[in-house]
């Protein structure tokens, strides 16, 4: 880490530079004899990423890794959210990173410790904390040399295990993380009794509740409808029964609470089109509870394969969108007008439809083409 950085003619050129291509200036030699342009694009990267995902590091100190810690990071939201889950006295995080979660998640825990086998990043996250005028231990060490020498017991585990293999290739089997999360769960429930993981948004959950003990929850996080991650609860001694939590952050919808297993047991009535539809949100179809959405909300489906829901009534509160709907026929859809073009379980995709009717995308009306029991169909929102 290069404290050169921080001079005030350096991060005045750096925040002049905010919005110029980045190409272009890598090609450019540095004005600056203390620091390389190499590591002024890397502070632009951050500034720029930092305004979008975690804007309160925007301030005088800060410095910010390389664009890999940067993707990897959790976004100031998702870390706010998972806070007010968590409270205690001792709180660790093995896998600190570039410890915007620690950050957040430590605010309800008197002692502190950070984990990181990356010195550097590491010596980042402690200036960064001076500056923000938070307290922590930090050890620069690798995970699996700290639980072998770690006596200590916490309150609360940490974990968001690096999701990339030597070939900088995505993996998401518990196997194939770094740490591997298989190989070290029974030592983290030794030394604590609340173990949290973050996870991959494309993990499965049958094959988390397989392969891990000691569930309580899962957590389903989406961001104004992106789902981000996944997060698992491991409570020591826990064999009881799993809650699952479907939330959506910054879309004014309730979080949806179900058992793990519901699902196997609850049973869909099927429906032409009524007067309203209803488009479950990202997190609801990453937990693939189908069924359980139609008999919680006394909604009908389309389609065993069509994940969409019809009633006469309007269920308020839905987590998705509800559209008021009517059905349409293919001739009357005029050239060249404007929809947001939905296609689920339907032959073509929305590109395909925008070309073969000659549509525009955008505006404030729903195209929705689908199919329910009785063959493909197509419905506008009113």
């Amino acid at each position: 880490m290069n404290k050169e950085i921080l001079k005030e003619e350096i991060q005045k050129y750096i925040n002049a530079n905010l919005n110029t291509d980045l190409h272009s200036l890598l090609l450019k030699k540095s004005p600056f004899s203390e620091v390389s342009i190499q590591e002024i694009v890397q502070q632009i990267k951050g500034k720029q990423v930092a305004q979008k995902k975690f804007p309160f590091l925007l301030k005088e100190g800060i410095i910010f890794p390389p664009q890999l810690n940067l993707e990897q990071a959790s976004s100031e939201k998702t870390a706010v959210y998972k806070s007010e889950i968590l409270k205690g006295k001792k709180f660790i995080d093995l896998t600190s990173g570039f410890g915007i979660d620690a950050y957040y998640l430590s605010e309800n825990f008197d002692e502190v410790t950070l984990v990181e086998q990356n010195a550097e990043l590491l010596e980042i996250v402690k200036n960064n904390w001076a500056v923000l005028g938070r307290k922590a231990k930090f050890i620069n060490q690798k995970l699996e040399d700290f639980l072998n020498e770690n006596e200590e017991k916490y309150d609360v585990i940490y974990l968001d295990p690096a999701r990339r293999d030597n070939n900088k290739n995505k993996v998401f089997l518990l196997e194939d993380l770094s740490p591997n999360i298989l190989e070290i769960q029974e030592k983290l429930l030794s030394i604590s009794d609340e173990v949290v993981i973050k996870l991959s948004p494309l993990i499965d959950l049958k094959y988390l509740v397989s392969v891990l003990q000691d569930i309580s929850r899962i957590d389903i996080i989406a961001l104004k409808n992106a789902v981000k991650e996944v997060v698992v609860f491991l409570s020591n001694g826990n064999s009881g029964e799993i809650i699952c939590n479907c939330v959506n952050l910054e879309s004014g919808e309730s979080t949806f609470t179900y058992t793990f297993g519901q699902e196997e047991n609850a049973h869909s009535e099927y429906a032409e089109p009524e007067k309203f539809l209803y488009i479950p949100n990202n997190s609801i179809l990453k937990a693939g509870i189908f069924n359980l959405i139609s008999e919680r909300f006394n909604l009908k489906k389309l389609h065993p394969n069509t994940h969409l829901y019809t009633s006469n009534e309007k269920v308020e509160d839905f987590p998705g969108r509800i559209l008021e709907i009517e059905m349409v026929d293919n001739k009357q859809i005029k050239k060249k007008s404007q929809f947001n073009i939905i296609s689920k379980n339907y032959p073509l995709k929305p590109d395909e439809i925008k070309k073969k009717y000659g549509l525009k995308d955008g505006g404030d009306e729903y195209l929705i083409f689908t199919q329910s029991k009785k063959g493909k169909i197509i419905v506008k929102s009113v």
